[in-house]
C-alpha cells in the first residue's frame, strides 16, 4: 500500500529540482534532470522539441489514456537594461512581482556561461538616505539588481559579459520544518513534479500496471501560458494538470490537503472528471477540498486551447503565498499521492 515514504521521496526530489534554476525560457538543465529522474525509475522518457519531458508510466488501455501535466519552469527575470551606474533593470519572466522580490539574492547567467551574484534592491535603498523609501511603489522600474562586483558604470558591467537578455534567477530558500511544512520559492510547480516522481516510484516499486495508459508531460512554458499547448500523446482522452492548489481567503483548502479545482479564470473544469476526482479522494481517504480559483490558469487549459479533444481537471497540494515565498506541507503531498492512486485504482 501507499505509505508516507513516497511523500518523503517526492519532497527529496522536489528539493533537488528546486536547486536547479529554471525560469521560463531557461529550462534545459532542469528538463534533463527530470528526464533522467523518470528513466532512473525504469520508465521511458524523452525530451520534446519544445524542451519539455514526456514520460510513459505504462498501462493497458492506450486508447483511453490519461495525461498528467506539471511544469518545471518557474518565475524569474531577464536583464532589460544595463544602467549607466552599472546596475541592472529587469523585466519579469511570468508573474514575478517586484513587491515580493525586493531584497532577494539573485544569480545572473550570461550567454558566455559566467554566473554573477547580486541583490534586487529598491533604487536608492538606504532608509537613512531615501526619505521616500516607504512611500515608493515597488515596480520593475523602481527596483534594480545591485551586482556583487566592483562596477560603477555600464561599461564596467558589460566588461563582465553581462548584457540585455541575460537570465536572472532568484534564490529559492528551500527548507522543510520539523513540523512538516515545506517552504520555498517555486513550489509552483516543482512540488508537483516531485509528486509525480513519487507516484512513478510507487508504481515501479510495487510493479503496478494501471488499467489505462498513463503519460506525464512536464512542461517548460506554463508560467507564460503555452506550456501544455503541444505534445499530447495519441490515445489521450483525459488530462489532469497537477499544479499548486490555491490557499487563501474565501477558499477551503489548506496546505495539508489536496485541492480539486472546479473552476478558475479559464472557466469550469470537466464536470464529469471533477466528480470522479472527488469520488476518488473520498474512496482513498485523501483529505481534500474543492475550490474555485479566482486568478489562475493551468497547463491543461493551454492543452484545450491547442485543439485537443479531451476532458480536463486540475489537482494539487495546497500552497500558500503563491508566486511569493510559498508554503505547503508534507501532508498535502501525501494526500495528492493518495488521490492519484485512488483515481487510477493502483493500491497494490
Amino acid at each position: 500500500m501507499l505509505n508516507r515514504s513516497y511523500a518523503d521521496y517526492a519532497w527529496e526530489k522536489t528539493a533537488e529540482l528546486l536547486s536547479i534554476d529554471s525560469p521560463s525560457g531557461y529550462t534545459d538543465k532542469a528538463a534533463e534532470w527530470v528526464k533522467n529522474a523518470f528513466t532512473s525509475l525504469g520508465f521511458e522518457a524523452r525530451l520534446t522539441e519544445k524542451g519539455g519531458v514526456i514520460a510513459d508510466l505504462g498501462g493497458d488501455d492506450a486508447f483511453d489514456a490519461l495525461l498528467l501535466e506539471a511544469h518545471t519552469d518557474t518565475l524569474g527575470a531577464m536583464v532589460a537594461e544595463v544602467k549607466g551606474n552599472g546596475r541592472l533593470r529587469l523585466t519579469p519572466l511570468g508573474g514575478m512581482n517586484a513587491n515580493n522580490a525586493e531584497a532577494e539574492n539573485v544569480k545572473i547567467y550570461t550567454r558566455e556561461g559566467k554566473v554573477y551574484e547580486g541583490t534586487l534592491q529598491l533604487v536608492n535603498a538606504s532608509v537613512h538616505v531615501n526619505g521616500s523609501y516607504s512611500s515608493t511603489s515597488r515596480t520593475w522600474d523602481t527596483v534594480e539588481v545591485v551586482l556583487d562586483e566592483n562596477v560603477g558604470s555600464a561599461k564596467d558591467t558589460k566588461a563582465l559579459g553581462i548584457e540585455t537578455g541575460d537570465i536572472v534567477c532568484f534564490d529559492p530558500r528551500t527548507r522543510r520544518t520539523n513540523s512538516g511544512y515545506l517552504k520555498s520559492r517555486f513550489l509552483d510547480d516543482k512540488l508537483s513534479v516531485g509528486i509525480l516522481l513519487g507516484f512513478a516510484k510507487y508504481l515501479s516499486d510495487r510493479k503496478l500496471v494501471p488499467s489505462r495508459r498513463v503519460y506525464v508531460h512536464v512542461t517548460v512554458y506554463e508560467e507564460v501560458g503555452h506550456g501544455g499547448a503541444a505534445s499530447v500523446p495519441a490515445g489521450v482522452t483525459e488530462a489532469i494538470s497537477v499544479d499548486m492548489g490555491c490557499v487563501g481567503d474565501g477558499l477551503a483548502c489548506t496546505e495539508r490537503q489536496v485541492s480539486v479545482c472546479v473552476k478558475d479564470s479559464g472557466g469550469p473544469y470537466s464536470y464529469d472528471l471533477v466528480g470522479r476526482l472527488i469520488d476518488a479522494a473520498k474512496a482513498a481517504g485523501a483529505d481534500y477540498a474543492a475550490d474555485v480559483y479566482p486568478h489562475y490558469g493551468s497547463d491543461v487549459e493551454a492543452t484545450l486551447r491547442s485543439g485537443a479533444d479531451i476532458r480536463h481537471g486540475l489537482i494539487g497540494a495546497g500552497v500558500y503565498a503563491s508566486h511569493g515565498y510559498e508554503r505547503s506541507h508534507i501532508d498535502g503531498v501525501f494526500n495528492t499521492l493518495k488521490l492519484l492512486c485512488g483515481f487510477l485504482k493502483v493500491n497494490g
